[in-house]
């Protein structure tokens, strides 16, 4: 006769059983009879509402998916020929992804006889990642990948992430956004017959 270790609904050990009386014990309690150890000698079987156990199993999964890290990689790309104004601004780019908490795939692009100077993308990375060290470290090193050089930065665990502004925005977009509005408004409009008004 096959024998289950039983455990009771509240997690008691009732002990080793036939299966015929374990089932007789489920039903009597109008619960069911769910085998959770089937590899150990002998199978453990509990006493439970399956119905209740598979709705919250559902809810401890969808609860450790929502407290998941999600980890965004932004990509910034430059031109190893990059003049020191574009060259600061793609800086400021980058660091806004580190402060934001998010990795930044940084991405050298070589075209025609650059392809011939490697070292002049290696020392602009080099650069880069010397003037965000505050913010974030090499995660991973620059390498050659066809006709680009990339390198990811990833933020030190210290840095936090800026706090949104107005509408879900961080504080320096708030000001570009609000900029932004001025000039739609000041647009033209079309009229339906297709003259156009101020």
């Amino acid at each position: 006769m096959p024998e289950v270790r039983l455990v009771g609904p509240n997690g008691e050990q009732v002990g080793i059983v036939r299966i015929e009386d374990a089932l007789r014990l489920a039903q009597e309690a109008d619960l069911d009879l769910v085998e959770v150890a089937p590899q150990a000698r002998p199978p453990v079987c509990k006493l439970m509402d399956f119905g209740k156990f598979k709705y919250e199993s559902a809810q401890k999964a969808r609860e450790s998916r929502r407290n998941q890290v999600l980890t965004v990689i932004k990509e910034q790309k430059l031109r190893p020929k990059i003049d020191s104004h574009d060259y600061e601004t793609k800086k400021r780019n980058v660091v806004r992804f580190l402060e934001g908490g998010n990795k930044v795939k940084v991405t050298i692009m070589f075209r025609g006889r650059e392809q011939s100077r490697p070292e002049l993308g290696f020392r602009l990375l080099q650069r880069l990642a010397e003037d965000v060290r505050e913010l974030g470290f090499v995660e991973s090193s620059a390498k050659q990948d066809g006709r680009n050089m990339i390198m990811v930065l990833a933020p030190h665990k210290n840095v936090k992430p800026k706090p949104k502004g107005p509408a879900g925005r961080r504080d320096g977009e708030a000001a570009d956004a609000d900029d932004a509005q001025v000039e739609t408004t000041q647009a033209t409009e079309t009229v339906a017959d297709g003259s156009a008004t101020e």
